[in-house]
């Protein structure tokens, strides 16, 4: 009887202690969510979108608005001014009618299950819901988001931790961190894309995480031009859009823990933390215009080789070098940290 009551204490004692642990491992995790509440940078590519029995069979069939087109492309905010004008002057060259329409990584999507278009571009990594059976992505590579403010401001640069808490409202004021300026922070944000990984919620998990403060804007110029015209605001956007929509204002761009965005070494080597990840899409079917999709895919995927220095993007070329987790052609993960949503 007493053995069994010791077997009982010892059993009751490591069940005690398992707990404790576990509540202890529970509370350190929710210290770290509190301290950096980071979303997972890419989606599992093993995971895809559900779709009816019948989708798979189905041909792409373009808008009846292009019948006689042998590609159609849908573009997003950040690609349309990187290839719009590329792209017509490939397809001349190439005896082909291409066909680009503009949109947004959600209009994209869209077409992309309807199977209206050959070709479609995501500027941040896809999610499972973009993860269509057949449907294959190309990395083009990777660009850094900076942080930007008023050039008045006198501030260059932001802790990692200290942008997250002005984003979130803790930071209220920009004399708080060292700043001359006693004016309320006004933080403007651009949230789009809220289920796919990576891009700004690299810096707040969910949309839900920010300031209700945050004055939201839908489109990149807004961003550019908010920002320009208060000397207390400050958003985000790619140096390269920054520039692109440069005459809506001016911006400056700080740096983040001590590391500029405009170098593509800080990015590399994740000292940086902020960026965007930049996909293109083609069917895995073979055809004709599947074909061409690809070839198209492997011509700009050069093109931004030949000019990544110009418009601060790291090329594919670059992320492999520096270790960068591929599956096929697309990006999947970070060198060491591979953060990847299962869901």
């Amino acid at each position: 009887m007493l053995t069994n009551n010791l077997h009982i204490s010892g059993m009751a004692h490591r069940i005690l202690l398992s707990t404790m642990l576990l509540i202890g491992s529970t509370h350190l995790l929710a210290e770290e969510g509190h301290h950096h509440s980071h979303a997972p940078d890419f989606s599992d590519p093993t995971v895809f979108a559900d779709v009816p029995d019948d989708w798979s069979t189905k041909s792409v069939k373009h808008n009846d608005k292009h019948p006689d087109a042998d590609l159609v492309v849908s573009l997003g905010q950040q690609s349309f001014p990187l290839f719009s004008d590329l792209i017509p002057e490939y397809a001349k060259e190439n005896n082909l009618k291409i066909v680009v329409m503009q949109g947004t990584c959600g209009i994209t999507s869209g077409r992309l299950l309807k199977k209206k278009v050959d070709i479609g571009a995501f500027c941040c990594p896809p999610g499972k819901s973009d993860r269509l059976p057949g449907l294959k992505f190309y990395s083009l590579g990777i660009s850094p988001i900076a942080l930007i403010v008023n050039p008045d401001n006198p501030l260059n640069n932001v802790s990692s931790k200290q942008a997250r808490e002005i984003f979130e409202g803790k930071i209220s004021r920009w004399s708080e961190i060292g700043s001359d300026n006693k004016q309320l922070i006004k933080p403007v944000g651009r949230l789009h894309c809220k289920k796919r990984p990576g891009h700004w919620r690299s810096l707040l998990a969910s949309g839900d995480e920010f300031s209700p403060r945050l004055f939201e804007v839908g489109v990149i110029p807004d961003m550019i031009s908010q920002v320009s015209r208060s000397a207390s605001s400050i958003g985000w956007e790619t140096s390269l859009m920054v520039e692109y929509h440069k005459k809506k204002g001016d911006v400056k761009v700080l740096k983040i823990d001590g590391h500029s965005p405009t170098d593509i070494d800080n990015v590399l080597s994740g000292e940086y933390p902020l960026y965007r990840s930049y996909t293109l899409t083609a069917w895995d079917k073979k055809s004709k215009s599947n074909q061409e999709a690809i070839k198209l895919i492997h011509f700009l995927q050069a093109h931004v080789e030949k000019v990544h220095k110009k418009i601060n993007f790291i090329p594919v070329s670059r992320l492999k070098d520096a270790g960068w987790i591929f599956k096929g052609e697309e990006l999947v993960g970070e060198p060491g940290k591979n953060k990847i949503a299962k869901k």
